[in-house]
C-alpha cells in the first residue's frame, strides 16, 4: 500500500510537530509513509533515516517565486508528479481545495483531509489530533521521533572528541527572527554558571545570518572559547549525530529545539516571542519564559528578560 501525507507548512518545526501523526499512519497501515513538504522544511536533511518515512517529495511552491508547482500550470505539474507514484491513500493536513482537487486528478482512491475552507484558528497540534481521531479513530499522544544511524553517532564521538564523562550541551543560539534570538550575554552567563560545577563541552548551533554570527562570535570571544565548538559550517544532516550525543540542549525557538527534542534529548526552550506551544508540545521540552510573563506569544518581545538563573536551575534539575 502506498500512502501520501501532505504537510505544506513552511518550516522545520512545523514538519517535526506533525511527525507523530505520520508515524501513526505508518503503524495503522503497516507501511512507511511518503510525505509532500516544502523545500524550506529541509525534511531530506533529518528524515532520510527515519523508518516510518518513505519518499520525501518536495512541493516547489512559494508566494514569492514562480516555482514548478506554482500557479495554474504548477497545479497540473503537481498532479503529474503525484500521479506517477500511484498512491492508494492521501492524508491532507490542511483545508485547501487546491490539494483536494490535485488528489482527485491524481486518481488517488481514498482522500482524507481537514474540513474544507476552515483554515482559520487551526491549532498546530490539536487540529491534527482531532483529524486522525475522526478519520481513523486513533488517539495520538506521542512525541515526534527522528532516527539516526548508530554508526553515525559513534563516528561523531571520534570526530569531535566527545567525552561521555563530560556534560555535552547543545546551544541552539540561532533563530528565524531577531526577536527569537536570546542575547549572547545570557548564554555566556549560563555557560559560566554550569562550568563552575561541571566539566562541559558546548556545541553552538546557528545559521549564517549576520545577527546569529554576531551572537556566535561574542560567545567565542568569551573566556569559554576552548569549551565551545561552532557548528555553523555543518549541515543539519551532519549535526544530528552530534546532538544525539548531547546530555541536554538549550535552544532558542529555532529548528534545533525541535530537532533536539525529536531526537530524544531533553531540551530547554527559550521562548521569547512565539506561542508557548512551539516550545512545550514535546515531553522532552522544558520552556523558560521571560521574567514577569505568565505565558508567551507573538509580540511578547521578551528576549532580554530570559533569566539565566532559571536556565541554570533547569539544567541542574535535568542532570539530576
Amino acid at each position: 500500500m502506498k500512502i501520501l501525507a501532505v504537510q505544506n507548512r513552511m518550516g522545520i518545526g512545523d514538519t517535526v510537530i506533525f511527525l507523530p501523526f505520520i508515524k501513526a499512519l505508518s503503524k495503522k497501515f503497516n507501511t512507511p509513509i511518503s510525505i509532500l513538504v516544502k523545500e524550506s522544511s529541509k525534511a531530506d536533511q533529518y528524515l532520510y533515516q527515519t523508518n516510518y518515512i518513505d519518499k520525501i517529495i518536495i512541493l516547489e511552491r512559494d508566494k514569492k517565486n514562480k516555482n514548478k508547482h506554482s500557479g495554474f500550470f504548477g497545479f497540473f505539474n503537481l498532479v503529474k508528479d503525484i500521479k506517477k507514484y500511484n498512491f492508494d491513500k492521501i492524508f491532507i493536513f490542511n483545508s485547501s481545495i487546491r490539494f483536494n482537487l490535485i488528489s482527485k486528478l491524481s486518481q488517488i482512491p481514498e482522500v482524507y483531509q481537514y474540513p474544507l475552507f476552515q483554515k482559520s484558528k487551526q491549532h498546530i497540534t490539536e487540529t491534527p489530533k482531532q483529524f486522525i481521531k475522526d478519520k481513523l479513530d486513533l488517539i495520538i499522544n506521542e512525541d515526534p521521533e527522528i532516527q539516526v544511524d548508530d554508526e553515525l553517532i559513534s563516528k561523531s564521538v571520534e570526530k569531535f572528541q566527545i567525552n561521555k564523562n563530560d556534560v555535552n550541551i547543545l546551544l541552539g543560539i540561532g533563530g528565524s527572527g531577531s526577536t527569537k534570538r536570546i542575547p549572547a550575554n545570557i548564554f555566556i552567563s549560563v555557560i559560566d554558571k554550569i562550568s563552575k560545577i561541571k566539566k562541559c563541552k558546548f556545541f553552538l548551533a546557528t545559521g549564517k545570518d549576520n545577527e546569529e554570527q554576531n551572537i556566535l562570535n561574542e560567545i567565542l570571544k568569551s573566556n569559554f572559547k576552548e569549551h565551545c565548538i561552532p557548528l555553523d559550517n555543518f549541515s543539519i544532516k551532519e549535526t544530528l549525530p552530534i546532538i544525539k550525543n548531547c546530555n541536554l540542549s538549550i535552544c532558542n525557538d529555532s529548528s534545533f529545539s525541535h530537532l533536539s527534542a525529536a531526537l530524544g534529548i531533553k531540551t530547554i526552550t527559550l521562548m521569547a516571542d512565539t506561542p508557548l506551544i512551539y516550545g512545550s508540545y514535546n515531553s522532552k521540552m522544558f520552556p523558560i519564559i521571560p521574567d514577569g510573563e505568565e505565558t508567551v506569544s507573538h509580540k511578547t518581545l521578551g528576549k532580554e528578560k530570559i533569566n539565566p538563573q532559571k536556565i541554570f536551575d533547569k539544567i541542574i534539575e535535568i542532570l539530576n
